[in-house]
């Protein structure tokens, strides 16, 4: 699979100075966290399951969460479990029917005896697990859950990751948030090797003050939420070689009828490549408040996103292709000759580039740069976004 692999070539060509890599579910961590892009949650009732994972792919989703937490009724999760163990191992005959690469594929359990026991059933259609999303995570609350997908792997032979989503109150309070974080700390660096990245739980942040953030908001706007953001990038986000990926929070809105506040996409970058109709389609769907959140959550170190709507995962890919004028800068800062430090200005004659400064922000936009690709010099996120909308 790759990004943007659901495209034409002839347009991959047009749009990339370097396009995005392939991987598989056998590659590299490093890469694997920083490839899993728009994470598309799905209930796991859904009785045409397998269908639609293939359908998301084909439309150019890469990793999928399959829940059987918070998205579906207590008293459905025996049938939820039932019907993903059949509709995983009908996904299996069809991907091989098809000879089709289906996504990434994580399964959001409630407890941690649900993960040996899934594996356990779902027999060899196990295989097309890559690992479990953790809920509530803390330190208390989470060992267990690392412990049992670490027997689940033993077990099955295969390679299984852990996300877990950092949602608990306790990570919210002033009085716990850093003990918690620190317990958290401890239990992922633990299982360092099986964390693929860490998930942000904004939904139940707001939910612990009874907030609700609005399509004209976003997650950073809501400043109790903003301040735990902050926290969790300040532990878990470091360049320096401790920290993890962590994906930026779910975005709610797929369509808003009444708006408060003006659109937030400028005109220009649409005109110039005649996309007006683009634009009004994004902003009917608020998609203009999502592509805010999205820069806000790469400025903020967070790479990725929680998505529960397929519309929303070209948004999320779009933005995150690396531009010409941020790659040669990435080049230009990593380049050998330039190993001493120093100060040089950019290529594009618009910026300052510090060598020492800049590595780490040099360094993962390379690491971007590999599974999202690097556009074409005259190609902006509308030519992105216009290429190939999620329906």
């Amino acid at each position: 699979m790759r990004h943007f692999g659901h495209i034409a070539p002839e347009v991959r060509k047009r749009l990339f100075h370097r396009e995005p890599v392939a991987f598989t579910a056998d590659s590299p961590p490093r890469l694997l966290a920083a490839a899993l892009g728009a994470t598309l949650y799905s209930p796991a009732t859904r009785p045409r399951l397998a269908e639609d994972i293939l359908r998301q792919a084909s439309r150019g989703v890469v990793s999928m969460a399959l829940c059987l937490e918070d998205s579906i009724d207590d008293a459905d999760v025996p049938a939820a479990e039932e019907n993903l163990v059949r509709r995983l191992a009908e996904l299996a005959e069809l991907a091989a029917r098809a000879d089709a690469d289906p996504p990434l594929l994580f399964v959001r359990v409630r407890t941690p005896e649900q993960i040996p026991d899934l594996v356990r059933r779902l027999g060899p259609a196990a295989r097309l697990l890559s690992g479990f999303v953790l809920p509530k995570f803390t330190e208390e609350h989470g060992v267990p859950f690392l412990e049992a997908l670490a027997d689940a792997e033993a077990a099955g032979g295969r390679r299984l990751f852990a996300m877990p989503v950092l949602e608990s109150p306790e990570l919210l309070y002033r009085e716990s948030r850093a003990q918690t974080l620190d317990g958290v700390f401890r239990a992922v660096d633990k299982y360092r090797d099986r964390v693929l990245a860490l998930r942000l739980g904004v939904t139940d942040f707001c939910s612990a003050y009874g907030l609700r953030r609005g399509p004209d908001m976003t997650a950073y706007d809501v400043q109790v939420v903003a301040s735990v953001i902050a926290d969790v990038v300040n532990v878990f986000g470091r360049a320096d070689g401790t920290g993890f990926t962590v994906t930026g929070p779910v975005w709610e809105y797929f369509r808003v009828h009444e708006r408060m506040f003006k659109p937030q996409l400028r005109q220009s970058p649409f005109l110039q490549v005649r996309a007006a109709a683009l634009r009004d389609r994004l902003i009917e769907h608020a998609m203009d408040g999502l592509l805010r959140e999205i820069s806000l959550d790469q400025a903020n170190g967070l790479l990725g996103k929680t998505c529960i709507h397929p519309s929303h995962v070209s948004p999320v890919h779009a933005l995150s292709v690396v531009s010409h004028e941020e790659y040669g800068d990435a080049r230009d800062i990593l380049s050998p000759d330039r190993d001493g430090g120093g100060v040089l200005r950019s290529a594009y004659t618009n910026k300052m580039n510090e060598v020492k400064p800049h590595r780490a922000w040099a360094e993962r936009t390379l690491l971007r740069a590999e599974v999202f690709g690097v556009a074409a010099e005259d190609v902006g996120f509308v030519d992105l976004l216009a290429a190939g909308p999620a329906r």
